[in-house]
Formats: structure tokens, sequence, C-alpha cells
């Protein structure tokens, strides 16, 4: 089975690697975006789209056709010929795979010339009820092309199978770098009431989280963002909140702080998963919103949860977790089993790629003369 990654403009292995190795990539990463590398043993060959050079006119209409249409058609037609090469693409967003299917549909492939498409979507189906007729319309046209949507939650699951019932659909969990862990220390009394919060995502809840740590002077939280408004923090001396330079600062943090918390505004797309792995990564305990379908990658077990919003609620989460070190040990205990090549990983996220592939391709095997043709 040969696989073609089609990624967004930007995230070519070049372009790519150059940053990581610079350190400008901040957070839990690897030299290749979301770790599709891992899925080259199981494959028979692997080729990534490529970022190719454009001038200030190539890259305005490039952006003018992606502003127009909701998603970059130009990139992928410029990659056309290595996934004509293909028998599976890989998408890791709708942008990109609305934008093949239209290149598909550009071509006049028939589904027989055309190699499989795997179909993931991040934020679609939250936006769908905000978008045009017409342009559901095209969209939903543009998806029969796809052979299988994928998806980050159960709730974003749900969504799609009952707006596109026509499509086959399934749910594959998102997972980082799990390659380095931090084993998570027993507390003491008197351990410095240390909270971290990280992120730039929009459904972000800022006030919510400032609302409560504001009633506790003892409390310190540090948010580590370059979206959140310093304005929310004026005349709260006990807040904080700037970005950070590189992952040697970050960890730093993570390793001085006693919870972590992901404050999050109602969403269905799993927003602020990367940062409680990483939490369960550097042994942290953590607390979330009960949004976004994060109880498919952990449990009450392994988080806990607040209702979204609940400045009280999530005021008694905090307090509770500070107060009992031993609910900490163990919650960061088993948050960071759930972490690992057999269960939250970038490792196991590119493993579940390649099964959905497989039942794909097994099904109507790609004809050889395509990939002859692919070169015209």
């Amino acid at each position: 089975m040969k696989v073609h990654v089609h990624l967004a403009y930007g995230f070519g292995e070049d372009r790519w690697g150059r940053r990581f190795d610079s350190g400008e990539l901040i957070g839990v990463n690897e030299r290749d975006p979301y770790g599709y590398r891992h899925a080259m043993p199981m494959v028979e060959a692997m080729t990534k789209s490529v970022d190719h050079p454009e001038g200030r006119l190539g890259r305005l209409v490039r952006l003018g056709l992606r502003a127009v249409l909701g998603f970059d058609v130009l990139h992928a037609w410029r990659n056309r010929r290595a996934m004509r090469a293909a028998d599976v693409v890989w998408t890791h967003t709708e942008s990109q795979h609305l934008a093949v299917s239209q290149v598909f549909a550009l071509q006049r492939l028939t589904p027989a010339e055309r190699p499989k498409l795997l179909a993931q979507s991040v934020w679609l189906m939250d936006g769908w009820d905000r978008l045009s007729g017409l342009r559901r319309a095209y969209y939903r046209r543009l998806m029969r092309s796809a052979d299988m949507l994928t998806f980050h939650s159960q709730e974003n699951l749900e969504m799609a199978r009952q707006r596109l019932a026509d499509r086959p659909s399934e749910l594959v969990l998102f997972g980082i770098n799990a390659s380095e862990q931090t084993p998570p220390v027993r507390g003491q009394a008197g351990d410095p009431q240390r909270i971290i919060a990280v992120g730039n995502d929009v459904h972000r809840d800022w006030p919510t989280l400032i609302q409560a740590v504001a009633r506790h002077p003892d409390w310190r939280l540090r948010i580590v963002s370059t979206k959140c408004p310093a304005a929310l923090a004026e005349g709260i001396a006990n807040v904080e909140i700037a970005g950070v330079d590189n992952n040697d600062d970050l960890k730093a943090l993570y390793r001085q702080a006693t919870i972590a918390i992901v404050p999050l505004s109602p969403n269905a797309h799993a927003s602020g998963i990367t940062v409680l792995q990483e939490a369960a990564l550097n042994g942290v305990a953590a607390i979330a919103s009960d949004v976004g379908g994060l109880r498919d990658y952990f449990d009450a077990d392994a988080v806990t949860y607040y209702a979204s919003g609940d400045v009280d609620g999530l005021e008694q989460a905090i307090d509770g977790l500070l107060s009992d070190s031993e609910k900490r040990y163990a919650q960061a205990v088993a948050a960071q089993h759930r972490m690992g090549p057999d269960g939250l990983s970038s490792y196991a996220f590119a493993r579940r790629h390649v099964e959905i592939s497989q039942s794909l391709v097994g099904e109507t095997r790609s004809p050889a003369g395509r990939r002859q043709a692919a070169v015209a």
C-alpha cells in the first residue's frame, strides 16, 4: 500500500524540520508534523506534500482562492502527481481533504482512477450550521469523494453521521509524541500552589479560569498563551499571562506546576486534547471543562472535569486537587498510563490510519496503470 500524506502549506518536511531543529515549535512535537512517519514501516511507501516555491503573486493567488473557497486548492493541485501515484491519500484537516476532492473533480477522475481518500476533519462539523446553504451543498458534494471521514471525538463523529449519513465515518483519537515521560511525584503539605494553563485555541475560556483563581490570593496561575488578552488579568496579582520562548521554559513550568487546567467553551472537536496529553506526559494532574469529547481520551479517574463556564465548579475542582496530594498523584498516574504506543500517542494515531487504509484499499486494489498515468 502506497500512502500520500497531504498537509497544509507550511507543513512540508523541509520547512517544518528547520522550525523543529531551531526550537521554534513550542510544545510536544516531532520532526515531521503529527508523527505520520511512524506509519512508514507499516506501508510499502509514503510520500508527503511539498511546499512548492511561490512568489508574491503565486502566494496572493493561493491565499485568495483559499479565502473564497475555504480550502487551499492550489497547494493540493501542485501536489496532484504524488497523490495520483498513491493507493490512498491521508489529510489532516478539512482544508486539505476538500482541496484534494476538488483536485479530483478538476481532473475528472473516476473512483477507479483516483486513490482512496481518508478525509480527516477537525473544525468542520462545529461550524457546519454557520455555513451558508450553498457552501454546505458544495462541501457535501466534495465529500462524496471521501472513502472514509474521520474525526477526533465521538461528538464530532455523531454530528457527521447525522449530516452526512451517506458517507462512512470513523473515530480516530489524536495523539502526540509520547516517547518522553516524566513520572508523577507525590506532593507534600505546604507545597506551592502553582497552576499552569496552556493554549492558544479560540475555545479557551480564560475569563472563567481567571475569575476562579482571583478569589484565592494564595494560588498562583501562569497562563502560557499569546492569545489570552492581558486585560483579563489587570489588577489580579496572582495571575500572570505570558508566552514562552522555547520548549525548555515550557517544560520547566510544567515541572514546577502543581496542577494544569484546560478551561474551554463548548465545542465538539476535542479542543485542548494536546495540552491534556502534554500534562499527562509531564506527570501533572489536570482539570478540564467537560466538553468536546475529551472523555474519549481521559476518563474521570485521569482528569477532573467541571461544567464549562461554571466559575464555582472550577474553583471547587481546583481546591479539591490542590488540597489532596494523593488524589493528584493517582490522577496523574492514571493519565500517564493512557499515553504510549498502545494508548494515546502519535504512533497509535498513525497506526489507526494504516488500519483504516488497509480496509479501504483491500476492497478494491488500485489498477497498476494509474501510477503510470500519474506522470502524464
